[in-house]
């Protein structure tokens, strides 16, 4: 009987100890810009990118500036076309991306302000590029699909003029704060030298501490990454956000425990109380480098959202969150927290992709070990 009594006392103290609402306290809070949204488009890989390039110029020159997230996506377009094009259509063709891409149009074409240009017509209040993507795959796969004849010389000009028609010209000189800009002119002020960014991920097909290309959909331009060990991967990231360094995120966000509604990421020890998770204090799972790795070769966990990673919070038993920063808006029927994501450290573990850094905000002993 008291064998019972105890068992009944320590199963109400879970039940009770699950339901308590979040508390979260603020460890780490860096500068950043407002939330915004991507609309009906595929590419928060800009926008988030974007994000955190904007916090790096706060960073690195004390200004806010808000960046143009579609300028990329314009020049990014071509680019894809053309290897898949060149590629007889055995490439990846979508909405989707990577930081790298950003970083690689940074290099090639610079950076203008959302003044300069926003990627939206007059008498549009956001992005919708359900049709212009729509079109531009039925023509890449036109030029592929052409069986006995030759490849036009004008198809790449045709992709331009439908990006021009859809999202506008590229601007060559524009004015900002009462000077006159070149978008890499503008790059220049803004202090931001696209080869000081490196991406970082943790899986073991490839050797720990070498460069390789990371086989997962968006990575369209088969950019690499420094590999390293879980532990260090989370190590980099927490060194970056305690020196003042916010970290570009490529994650997973397609399950159950990642709600933007409640505003809260995790993963519970028990999938039968996804629910109960999402809405208050939950013992979670602990991610080894094995669990994670199977997880990624089994397809469960997958790269399908990029998001900016500014902060640091605990909860009320002292279980360390991510602050992190998303594109869907801020409408509070949808996105708590001011549009922000809190990720428990062991969500991360487990659904970060890769993290994108400056390389000065590498811990020493990593960046020895990766000759950076």
């Amino acid at each position: 009987m008291r064998y019972l009594i105890f068992l009944f006392g320590i199963l109400f103290t879970i039940s009770t100890y699950a339901q308590q609402p979040y508390k979260f306290t603020t460890e780490i809070d860096l500068e950043t810009t407002p939330v915004i949204s991507q609309g009906r488009t595929g590419t928060c890989w800009s926008f988030s990118s974007t994000s955190f390039l904007e916090s790096e110029i706060i960073r690195l020159t004390g200004k806010e500036i808000d960046l143009s997230e579609m300028y990329t996506v314009r020049n990014t377009y071509p680019k894809k076309a053309e290897n898949y094009v060149m590629r007889q259509g055995k490439a990846q063709f979508s909405e989707g991306g990577l930081a790298h891409d950003v970083m690689n149009s940074v290099r090639d074409y610079g950076l203008v302000p959302q003044s300069a240009y926003s990627g939206i017509f007059k008498g549009e209040t956001g992005h919708n590029h359900a049709e212009m993507a729509a079109v531009l795959t039925a023509m890449v796969e036109t030029y592929v699909d052409n069986p006995g004849r030759k490849l036009s010389k004008k198809w790449d000009d045709a992709i331009e003029a439908v990006l021009d028609v859809y999202m506008g010209q590229n601007p060559n000189i524009f004015a900002y704060e009462g000077r006159q800009y070149t978008p890499m002119s503008f790059l220049e002020m803004t202090k931001i030298v696209p080869e000081d960014y490196i991406t970082i991920t943790s899986f073991t097909q490839a050797p720990f501490y070498s460069e390789f290309i990371l086989n997962i959909p968006d990575n369209w331009s088969y950019g690499s990454m420094y590999n390293v060990p879980l532990d260090e991967m989370i190590a980099t990231l927490d060194n970056a956000l305690k020196n003042g360094f916010t970290v570009e995120l490529d994650c997973d966000v397609s399950e159950r425990t990642f709600s933007s509604k409640d505003g809260v990421a995790v993963i519970p020890k028990d999938a039968d109380n996804n629910i109960k998770a999402l809405q208050g204090v939950y013992p979670e799972m602990s991610i080894s480098q094995e669990y994670r790795q199977g997880e990624f070769e089994n397809f469960t966990t997958t790269d399908d959202h990029l998001m900016h990673i500014t902060g640091i919070l605990r909860d009320q038993n002292g279980t360390k969150y991510y602050k992190v920063k998303n594109s869907w808006g801020t409408d509070e029927s949808r996105n708590a927290n001011g549009g922000y994501v809190y990720f428990s450290e062991a969500y991360m573990k487990l659904k970060a992709i890769s993290i994108t850094i400056h390389k000065d905000a590498v811990p020493q002993a990593t960046a020895k070990k990766l000759n950076l």
